[in-house]
């Protein structure tokens, strides 16, 4: 294929291959910054979901933000758990703090509800493999919510690698770093370690992380890791990391990330031929731009801009009621998990460790 035609239709769902009718019915469970700013328009947009009930522990003061996205009720997270309003929707997402993933997505699966939950899809790999096997055992759809796998740069340049455009994948680096403190403050939950199971490798770290596993279709082989604080409001989370993992493919993939630095973000994978470069990759709002060198070509390309958390809401749904197993699956989080627990031991130890 010429280099061009990856291009052309560059938004395309590639995933979507049937024509399928109805929508799925959403409790969107915690209703933070992101639920209200990205994911809940996301939802009212979507093609094949709509919220029809909000979890919050506050539910007379989400009552505005109900009647905005016309959500039929707010129940509070005791009421959900107790199966109120269980009868209104059909799938849930999971917008909690992280360590509180498990508890809500377990409870919806037990009631034969669809999961859809934030990343991580917990902090531990026990309580996330209990995650994937009750909604195995429930026969539910369980997705994580990965949505840079949505993302049309991103589908294109795993087209591109597979293709073999650019060689075999020597070296991929990515990093992501964001001033936590501008937005969230000191006393947000993404600072509170057993809260969020990390800090800046768990919530940023961890797109480059699973992009990079997504683009080279396998997991690595070991890690080895540098963290570190400066006190303060980061005392009990790493504020800066820095991690490399090796691929049986003898791929290496250098991956920094901050809670405390100009917000930027960066992707490139270079190959024995090539290369691939995507600008601002994991920011929130991808500028869609990318540049492929193969040979002796390079060509630069900018598409058209895409809610990647819509097409993230509309693969769920789309999964959900074709009976599709989403690519970014439990197990897909599980392994994330496990290389983050191998990143924070090797910060801890000083030395590269395995996965087995």
């Amino acid at each position: 294929m010429a280099l061009e035609e990856y291009f052309t239709d560059f938004g395309r769902r590639d995933w979507e291959r049937d024509v399928v009718d109805g929508t799925v019915r959403m409790a969107v469970i915690g209703i933070g910054g992101f639920a209200r700013n990205r994911a809940l328009p996301a939802i009212q947009e979507s093609d094949y979901c709509t919220t029809t009930i909000l979890v919050s522990g506050s539910p007379a003061a989400a009552s505005d933000v109900a009647e905005t996205f016309e959500a039929e009720a707010v129940v509070d997270y005791e009421a959900f758990l107790e199966g109120d309003r269980s009868d209104a929707y059909d799938a849930v997402y999971v917008a909690t703090p992280n360590a509180l993933h498990g508890e809500y997505a377990i409870a919806a699966a037990r009631r034969g509800k669809h999961v859809i939950s934030e990343k991580p899809l917990e902090t531990t790999v026990e309580t996330a493999r209990e995650v994937v096997d009750v909604c195995a055992d429930a026969g539910v759809t369980l997705m994580t919510a990965y949505r840079l796998q949505l993302e049309p740069t991103v589908r294109r340049t795993r087209e591109i690698v597979r293709d073999g455009l650019i060689g075999d994948v020597v070296q991929a680096h990515g990093g992501f770093s964001n001033p936590i403190l501008e937005t969230a403050g000191p006393d947000s939950w993404r600072l509170d370690a057993d809260l969020a199971g990390g800090g800046a490798l768990v919530d940023l770290g961890v797109y480059p992380m699973n992009t990079v596993r997504y683009l080279l279709d396998c997991d690595p082989v070991s890690v080895y890791a540098c963290a570190r604080s400066s006190g303060g409001p980061f005392a009990d989370v790493d504020e800066h990391v820095s991690f490399q993992l090796e691929f049986p493919s003898d791929t290496t993939a250098s991956c920094t990330a901050s809670f405390n630095a100009h917000a930027q973000s960066q992707l490139q994978l270079v190959g024995t031929d090539g290369l691939v470069s995507i600008t601002s990759p994991f920011g929130g709002v991808v500028p869609q731009d990318i540049r492929v060198e193969s040979g002796d070509m390079s060509m630069e390309y900018t598409g058209e801009p895409i809610d990647e958390v819509r097409e993230e809401f509309d693969y769920f749904g789309y999964c959900v009621l074709t009976g599709t197993t989403p690519e970014p699956d439990g197990e897909d989080g599980i392994q994330d998990l496990r290389a983050i627990d191998a990143a924070y031991e090797s910060a801890e130890v000083g030395r590269r460790i395995d996965l087995e």
